[in-house]
């Protein structure tokens, strides 16, 4: 297995990890509730989780 000769200094591992930043999210309207979630993600609102617009399940069918 390859070892490095030298020890990698502080300043050339920050500067090859200066492209690795954080974006914001993606977020998408629902065109039903009008309420923001993450784009490709069902999301809860008023006790019915939608999916593309569509009711995909009611709370009282968990319980």
């Amino acid at each position: 297995m390859a070892h490095p000769k030298r020890k990698t200094s502080k300043t050339r591992r920050d500067k090859r990890r200066t492209h690795y930043k954080a974006t914001s999210r993606q977020l998408a309207t629902c065109p039903t509730t009008g309420e923001i979630h993450l784009y490709h993600r069902a999301h809860w609102s008023e006790g019915k989780l939608y999916y593309k617009g569509k009711v995909v399940m009611e709370k009282e069918a968990i319980a």
